[in-house]
């Protein structure tokens, strides 16, 4: 599975959609089951499958799908997008 698949994996697991749904619109104040429960367990989960410890300044800039693969980028995690 690539890194693209993963990443979607784990969104599609902590908020409950389809991958459809997965885009530039998908941010946590257009997605109403993106509170701070959901948000914590977003980055965990991605910490944990991509073996990264995002910064605090990350984690709180992590608002929607798009930037979130920036933010792994960062971190050495390609995309091939």
């Amino acid at each position: 599975m690539d890194n693209k698949m993963k990443y979607n994996e784990i969104f599609k697991t902590i908020f409950n959609v389809d991958e459809n749904q997965l885009n530039e619109s998908f941010t946590f104040k257009e997605v109403e089951v993106w509170d701070s429960i959901a948000h914590l367990s977003l980055i965990t989960e991605l910490e944990d499958t991509f073996n990264v410890m995002f910064e605090t300044e990350d984690i709180l800039s992590f608002g929607s799908y798009k930037n979130g693969i920036r933010i792994l980028e960062k971190y050495g995690v390609s995309f091939n997008i």
